[in-house]
């Protein structure tokens, strides 16, 4: 081992991650290699070499740089997302805005006002500033801050109905990514689900007949990452923000998306809006700031502001509460809404707003500079759909121009695998058997990137053809 661990091939390992953690996987090679020559499924080539011993340390020198390389690869690394999945939750959702990145960068290099009032001089309260910002920009009384929107359905419902009875229509008791189930939130809430309706079909007068001296909310949830289409009925927001006043019981809508900006012109005609929620009166209602919002990872809540104080009030606030970080690319992702800038500072949202033509041209471009760099590929430009993710608007396509190669001597899993372990990784995806891009979600600064990484392509496949005509002759 510590010969090994004094050898120059091993001194730049060390120097990058560390002699603790390269002794430690050191210690795992040598296992293997002592279980495979126990076994005797050693490497042949290495035993017959000349200098046994330096095969054998060059042999591992290999084998512990590629596990090094794989534990690097499975922490968190920029990607660039080519799918045309504009909120890929696998990717992160929503990248944040220049100024998001900006803020993020002031609050975290040194001190800052998080829970200090600088009118006073005395201990503030964390996220003021925030909710000054979301009352002004929506017209709500007040707002509080939770780490996702699962959380923030949760202490919602924790603080308003624990113990008791919550309302919900069976046609909303969903279950999205990573298994997040309503009805499972509402049970550790402390809760009890009370059921109407039935999955397609759901009225006011469901709604009317089960409220019981045991009910203390009525639930709307946002069906997310599907839809109910055909014989369905569903009550109008508004009916329901008006038996909920008259029965004295609060409405909470678990809107989900959190969009802001109506996406009628986009030809997403039925994604509700936050503005649209609150008109129709719900008492409380909770949203993602990953999503359409286009910020960070977080839950905000918003509502009448009795509620949303008892809300803060309750001791899983700060369980779940969010950091200067989550505060900070909030406030600059609100104010990108309050200039009117938003869709085209937020990535996303601008990603939402780019028309096919432009896409076009710009895939049109990257195809002439690609083709320089050899005949390797074959390139075409063929029709095709982005899609929103991030649950939002499932049956939403949005028209794009793909970007297809495919290779006379790699298939299209062959060049997803060599893109996918390039530095940044290229995630694209395959169409019909051929690798395609889409670059409306590639930002115009990445597309050199993307050439860099079709140019290490291009020499592989050269090189992969060398070897073969090499083993022919």
């Amino acid at each position: 081992m510590d010969l090994l661990l004094r050898r120059p091939g091993l001194q730049g390992l060390i120097a990058e991650a560390g002699r603790g953690t390269v002794r430690d996987r050191l210690r795992e090679v040598l296992d293997d290699l002592r279980s495979e020559l126990k076994n005797g499924s050693g490497d042949a080539d290495s035993a017959s070499a000349p200098d046994v011993a330096e095969a054998l340390s060059l042999e591992i020198e290999r084998r512990l740089a590629g596990r090094l390389a794989r534990r690097h690869q499975a922490g968190i690394q920029r990607v660039i997302n080519a799918t045309g999945v504009v909120l890929h939750t696998n990717l992160g959702r929503a990248p944040l805005s220049q100024a998001a990145l900006e803020a993020i960068n002031r609050a975290a290099g040194g001190y800052c006002n998080l829970e200090y009032d600088l009118e006073t001089g005395r201990r503030g309260r964390r996220g003021t500033g925030l909710a000054a910002m979301l009352k002004e920009l929506l017209k709500c009384e007040a707002a509080a801050v939770v780490n996702n929107c699962a959380a923030a359905v949760l202490i919602t419902l924790n603080t308003l109905a624990e113990g008791g009875e919550v309302i919900i229509s069976r046609g909303e008791l969903i279950e999205i990514g990573g298994s997040f189930r309503i009805p499972d939130v509402i049970a550790k809430s402390g809760a009890r689900i009370r059921e109407v309706g039935t999955t397609n079909r759901t009225r006011l007068s469901d709604y009317e007949k089960a409220i019981t001296e045991n009910t203390r909310i009525i639930l709307r949830a946002h069906p997310s990452n599907y839809r109910i289409v055909g014989f369905t009925e569903r009550p109008a927001l508004e009916a329901l923000a008006r038996l909920a006043r008259e029965r004295n019981l609060p409405l909470f809508e678990d809107l989900g998306s959190g969009c802001l900006v109506n996406l009628t012109s986009r030809g997403i005609p039925d994604e509700p809006t936050v503005e649209d929620s609150l008109a129709a009166g719900v008492s409380v209602l909770a949203f993602s700031g990953d999503k359409l919002l286009g910020g960070p990872q977080a839950g905000i809540i918003l509502g009448e502001a009795p509620v949303i104080e008892q809300i803060k009030s309750n001791p899983l606030m700060r369980a779940l509460r969010v950091d200067k970080l989550t505060f900070a690319a909030l406030e600059a992702t609100i104010n990108s809404y309050a200039r009117d800038r938003a869709t085209r500072e937020l990535p996303a949202l601008a990603a939402l707003h780019a028309s096919r033509e432009t896409i076009e041209r710009r895939a049109r471009n990257f195809i002439r500079r690609a083709e320089r760099l050899g005949d390797a590929l074959e390139w075409r430009l063929v029709d095709g759909d982005s899609v929103i993710g991030g649950g939002c608007a499932p049956e939403a396509k949005l028209p794009t121009k793909l970007i297809s190669l495919t290779s006379a001597q790699a298939g299209a899993t062959q060049l997803e695998e060599q893109l996918r372990r390039h530095s940044p990784p290229i995630i694209a995806r395959i169409t019909d058997d051929r690798l395609t891009f889409d670059l409306r979600t590639v930002t115009q600064a990445e597309e050199k990137e993307l050439l860099g990484a079709i140019s290490h392509l291009t020499a592989w496949l050269r090189q992969d053809e060398a070897a073969r005509q090499a083993t022919r002759s």
